[in-house]
C-alpha cells in the first residue's frame, strides 16, 4: 500500500510536469469533487462491511471513546506546535494536522483551500505518517501499549495500518483499531475546514 502510493505521488509529479494539455489529466483536475465524494463513499462502505463492530464496542465503551478523541486533540495540538516551531500561518498548520494521516483527501482539500504549495505539505506529511507508523508500531507495542500503536497511526488504523496492528497487537485490539480510523475520518472532513475557517489565521 505505502509502495503504490509512493508510485501514484511519482506518476503524479511525472503527469503534472510532462502532461499539460493532455486531455485524461484535464478531466481528473477537473473532477477533483467527484473523486472526493467517491472516497467519503469508500469510508461509509468499510464502515458497514464490519460485521459485529457495534456489539464488540459496546462491551468497551469507555475505551472506545477516548482514544479517538485523544487522537483528535493530539493531532490538533500537535499542528498548533508546529505552527509555532516552523512559522507557518495556525490556520494551514491546525488543518493540515486535522487530517490525521487522511493524505489522499487532506491534500486536495487543503490545495482548494490554501493553495498548491499547503496541498503538497498536507499531502506528503500525513503521507508520512501513515509510513512512519509502520515503523512505530512494533516499537510502540513493544514498550508502551496498544493505545499508542492506534494513535500513531490515526484514521489509517481502520484500514492501511490494521494489519500491522493485529501483528503486534494482537486480535483483541482490532475492534479499537477500527473504531478509532472510522471516528477519525469521519472528524477529518469537519475539522478540516473548521480549522482553516476559524479565524485562526
Amino acid at each position: 500500500m505505502v509502495l503504490l502510493a509512493l508510485l501514484a505521488l511519482a506518476a503524479g509529479l511525472l503527469l503534472g510536469h510532462f502532461g499539460a494539455g493532455f486531455p485524461l489529466w484535464d478531466l481528473l483536475l477537473h473532477s477533483q469533487d467527484g473523486v472526493l465524494n467517491l472516497l467519503m463513499l469508500s469510508v461509509g462502505v468499510s464502515i458497514g462491511l464490519q460485521r459485529g463492530i457495534w456489539q464488540s464496542m459496546r462491551r468497551q465503551p469507555a475505551k472506545v471513546l477516548v482514544i479517538p478523541l485523544g487522537v483528535t486533540a493530539g493531532s490538533l495540538l500537535g499542528g498548533v506546535l508546529c505552527a509555532l516551531l516552523t512559522g507557518y500561518p495556525l490556520a494551514e498548520s491546525a488543518s493540515i494536522a486535522a487530517c490525521m494521516g487522511w493524505y489522499s483527501l487532506g491534500g486536495v482539500t487543503i490545495e482548494a483551500l490554501a493553495g498548491g504549495v499547503y496541498g503538497g505539505v498536507a499531502f506528503l506529511s500525513n503521507l508520512m505518517r501513515e509510513i512512519l507508523s509502520f515503523f512505530c508500531i512494533p516499537l510502540l507495542a513493544k514498550y508502551l501499549n496498544p493505545a499508542a500503536c492506534i494513535a500513531a497511526a490515526g484514521a489509517t488504523s481502520e484500514d492501511t495500518t490494521l494489519p500491522v496492528m493485529m501483528k503486534y497487537t494482537g486480535e483483541e485490539n482490532v475492534v479499537l483499531s477500527v473504531f478509532n480510523g472510522v471516528v477519525c475520518s469521519a472528524f477529518v472532513p469537519v475539522l478540516l475546514p473548521l480549522c482553516y475557517h476559524l479565524g485562526l489565521r
